[in-house]
């Protein structure tokens, strides 16, 4: 992995956008979303629970995060019941220690809980997406969940919307690609660093999906690696999502929008005792979604990179045989 160093951070590099433009001026709203994408491969949200139609309840969300504190509170052996070996952790909870980023010899100090997309009995892509599980120790975390879920992928749905703005395309163009995606709402644990070793909270690596919708930001740790080779800590004030483009979007797009690499590095000394909690929805394609890459993104300066396309669930399959998650 490139070597680099953290620099220090002006929270003014990345300039949150006001959720709220998305309706009062739609086209600023993309440029500005869209600028951001293309310079940092991220963007920040603000408004997150203040915008009139694309907020977020703010009571909802905290009670959905102590029902994730409460089930990460459960003794090892119940968790464990809630793996489901072999799946991929597409589905479920997956414990401390088994995912390793690309390129490490070391897994990630985390643990997880996946939820994905219900679909109805019979439905073409049942067999790749299976039913969600739920823990029944904890009442409020099914409906917390899946509220969550549903919320995050309305949300990612609109940002869609004025990324193909930005593109120059159809401003449906993603409505149909994604309306069966195989997304999924991860609900991430750090425990404490009790000791100094060579893991860390997340390695560096790039999200394999078309975007991510991350909350939880607020709290130290997340760092993304700018092209001069230093590493810009992301670290928005409370209210914010933080939102990447990832490895299909920018292979869609001929990495005109750049998946960037990222990491959640291992907190300070005074902080080390504190456990981590982070919210990431991975939106996806369809799996049958075609990647082959976008014409209006191809050009002499930037000629097409992928002249191999790629059904979204082989390139999903490839990577999480990369990260250890299948073999």
């Amino acid at each position: 992995m490139t070597a680099a160093v953290a620099k220090k951070f002006d929270s003014s590099a990345i300039t949150p956008v006001p959720l709220s433009l998305y309706d009062q001026d739609f086209d600023a709203f993309s440029q500005a979303l869209g600028a951001s994408f293309q310079r940092y491969g991220f963007a920040v949200l603000s408004e997150l629970f203040t915008a009139p139609r694309l907020g977020f309840d703010k009571a909802f969300v905290d009670r959905t995060l102590a029902a994730t504190k409460a089930f990460y509170a459960l003794p090892a052996a119940v968790k464990e019941q809630y793996h489901q070996k072999g799946q991929g952790g597409q589905r479920g909870y997956t414990p401390f220690g088994v995912e390793t980023a690309k390129g490490y010899d070391h897994s990630d100090l985390k643990e997880f809980w996946h939820m994905g997309r219900d679909l109805p009995s019979g439905h073409r892509f049942a067999d790749i997406m299976k039913p969600n599980i739920w823990p029944a120790e904890v009442a409020d975390f099914k409906p917390g969940v899946t509220g969550l879920f549903q919320s995050l992928d309305h949300l990612g749905n609109n940002v869609l919307r004025a990324i193909a703005r930005y593109l120059h395309l159809d401003t449906e163009f993603f409505a149909d690609p994604v309306k069966d995606g195989n997304s999924i709402l991860r609900l991430l644990h750090y425990p404490p660093v009790e000791k100094e070793g060579p893991s860390v909270r997340a390695g560096a690596h790039g999200d394999i999906n078309v975007i991510t919708l991350l909350m939880g930001a607020e709290e130290p740790g997340l760092q993304l690696l700018d092209r001069d080779g230093t590493w810009l800590p992301i670290t928005p004030p409370e209210g914010c999502i933080v939102v990447n483009i990832g490895d299909m979007l920018s292979r869609l797009t001929n990495h005109v929008l750049p998946s960037t690499i990222h990491r959640v590095v291992n907190p300070d000394p005074e902080r080390a005792r504190f456990a981590r909690y982070s919210t990431p929805f991975f939106l996806h394609f369809a799996p049958d979604y075609v990647i082959k890459t976008l014409s209006t993104c191809i050009s002499a300066d930037n000629p097409d990179q992928y002249p191999q396309s790629i059904t979204a669930n082989e390139f999903l399959k490839q990577r999480l045989r990369d990260i250890g998650l299948t073999k």
